[in-house]
């Protein structure tokens, strides 16, 4: 079974920045693509960054010219690089694999690393 997990979370204060990495254990297969994702309590868990695997990236409004999603393959562990960190970024962040073992596809979660950026 594949699991992921999470880590580099943190307290900082505005400005500062973090950098989240996601490594999968298990039987890892092909990585068809893989992201960020962030949830507040009380909201919606929502996409932060996306990497594809023709290398495509896609970032949500509110990140973007700040965070830099990566991955390497040989570590099977992607990378979330926050910069500018602002109070609203904070939340929990997730990260995911999709897979693909013969014809079939398959998601995976980690279980969620927090970020809290305050004075």
């Amino acid at each position: 079974q594949v699991q992921l997990r999470e880590s580099g979370g943190g307290l900082v204060q505005p400005g500062d920045s973090l950098r989240l990495s996601c490594a999968a254990s298990g039987s890892i297969r092909r990585i068809v693509d893989m992201g960020w994702y962030r949830q507040i309590p009380g909201k919606e868990r929502d996409m932060v960054a996306q990497i594809f695997s023709g290398g495509s990236t896609n970032y949500a409004d509110s990140v973007k010219g700040r965070f830099t999603i990566s991955r390497d393959n040989d570590k099977n562990t992607m990378y979330l690089q926050m910069n500018s960190l602002k109070p609203e970024d904070t939340a929990v962040y997730y990260c995911y694999f999709k897979l693909l073992s013969g014809w079939v596809l398959t998601d995976y979660w980690g279980q969620g690393t927090q970020v809290t950026v305050s004075q």
